[in-house]
């Protein structure tokens, strides 16, 4: 991963993170890493050159083998940034992702393990996001969007996987924080929801209920039996 430029990491992950079900296009990888369409296709044949992406007119750009590795490799490096910098720097959750951004192409792998293993090895970043272990393996993440829960359900929050400062900031003051447990109380024509926190209700517009991911709360059915 060394002998890669910062720019063809950043392709390799941004492919990686949109071909989550199958091959990515030119455009949304321009919309995604806002470049032009021609500075993707430049890049994907540079990029299959080096046997890191397969790539066929018309139908999208994906990984290989070696490229996955690659990907999974600067993701590791980059959620266990974002972990330590929450856990032993004392960062707030807004504020890992641009950091982990900057530092992730340029730690050795050596400083790597060393933060693995201060933090007890974790599984999950500050968002719950999963973290690749060493061999590549990807822990188990949840996939149940805020939104889509029935009314009236209760449910714990494990993941927000849009890392939007903005967004961050406002589920911190209102108590939205991971294993949070809420319930969703009002739904509007839009979709936008309310949900209780405790004693208090708070707004939840449906842009931030879809990138919030939630586990049905085992206990429910005990409270209401």
């Amino acid at each position: 991963m060394r002998d890669l430029s910062t720019a063809m990491q950043d392709y390799i992950k941004a492919i990686f993170m949109l071909g989550q079900q199958g091959s990515v296009g030119t455009n949304d990888l321009a919309r995604h890493l806002n470049v032009s369409a021609a500075s993707v296709t430049s890049m994907v044949k540079k990029l299959s050159d080096l046997n890191l992406v397969r790539h066929q007119a018309y139908q999208g750009a994906e990984l290989t083998i070696s490229g996955r590795k690659v990907a999974l490799e600067l993701i590791r490096h980059h959620r266990l940034i974002e972990t330590y910098l929450a856990e032993a720097l004392g960062y707030a959750w807004h504020e890992v992702h641009e950091e982990a951004e900057r530092l992730e192409h340029h730690i050795s792998e050596a400083f790597e393990e060393k933060i693995d293993a201060l933090l007890g090895h974790p599984r999950y970043d500050p968002h719950g996001d999963p973290i690749p272990a060493k061999d590549g393996r990807m822990p188990p993440t949840w996939a149940d969007r805020l939104c889509d829960a029935p009314d009236g359900s209760t449910v714990v929050l494990r993941r927000v996987s849009d890392h939007d400062a903005t967004m961050l900031q406002y589920l911190h003051h209102h108590g939205l924080l991971l294993a949070t447990t809420v319930r969703i109380t009002d739904r509007m024509d839009n979709g936008d929801l309310t949900v209780q926190v405790g004693r208090r209700r708070v707004a939840v517009p449906l842009q931030m209920a879809r990138h919030m991911f939630v586990e049905h709360d085992p206990d429910e059915g005990r409270r209401h039996s």
